[in-house]
């Protein structure tokens, strides 16, 4: 470990959790260094014994960068439940790894999975404004309010729950029955609230873009390491995949 690094960063580079979540760890005191409850922003040097839990960190890893194609059915979520299918299912990896750009059960199209917290960070903080690209299909036809639609994502929609009102950045028709919508932002299934707010119920919704990462011709279900220099960290490695 590299001497007085800070404690979230340090947490982030082991794969355990993104940077992010770090920061929550620590604020609930979950987290120890060398016996005692650790405070953020503190910094650790090597040597030092960290946990989560009780469960003792290590690390740096090697880096892993992989995108996936994940199928309608499946949940983006370290915990599995017995009977519930998971996109790591997916994935054979030696390492812990976790989700960028979850998905809810329902949708599909292009989840990242990494052990690299300073990425994921990068991709996922709203702060970054990182824009995720959508393909929304409806059973019927959008008619006549097509228009109204496209000004009302625009410019803010109310979905409640706490979360008040929220836009798409770019929103365009790409036919009768479907839409591709880009966010930069993410609340919890924010599309779905988003058109059902407007009276419209969402048939089918497929992720295809993150950031300057394409989901391409990767079919559903598979997974590939990301190619040299796609997405936002230079070289990219697959050497902890089996």
């Amino acid at each position: 470990m590299t001497k007085n690094k800070v404690l979230q960063k340090f947490l982030a580079e082991t794969g355990h959790c993104s940077r992010r979540q770090a920061e929550e760890l620590i604020k609930r005191g979950r987290v120890q260094v060398n016996g005692e409850t650790a405070e953020p922003g503190q910094r650790v040097s090597e040597g030092d014994d960290v946990r989560v839990d009780e469960e003792v960190l290590v690390g740096p890893k090697e880096k892993i960068y992989i995108k996936l194609n994940k199928p309608a059915g499946y949940t983006c979520t370290n915990r599995k439940f017995s009977g519930e299918k998971n996109v790591f299912d997916l994935v054979p990896s030696k390492e812990k790894l976790f989700v960028v750009g979850r998905l809810d059960k329902d949708s599909r199209g292009l989840v990242l999975l990494t052990n690299d917290g300073d990425w994921a960070n990068q991709l996922s903080h709203p702060s970054f404004g990182c824009e995720k690209e959508y393909e929304v299909s409806f059973e019927f036809r959008i008619l006549n309010f097509e228009y109204e639609i496209k000004k009302r994502l625009l410019t803010g929609v109310d979905i409640g729950d706490g979360d008040g009102v929220v836009k798409a950045k770019k929103v365009a028709q790409l036919n009768e029955n479907k839409f591709k919508v880009v966010l930069d932002q993410g609340k919890k299934r924010q599309i779905r609230r988003m058109f059902q707010a407007l009276g419209v119920e969402v048939q089918d919704l497929k992720r295809v873009k993150i950031d300057d990462i394409n989901l391409g011709s990767l079919k559903e279900g598979n997974w590939e390491p990301l190619k040299n220099k796609e997405g936002k960290n230079g070289e990219l490695t697959d050497h902890n995949l089996r």
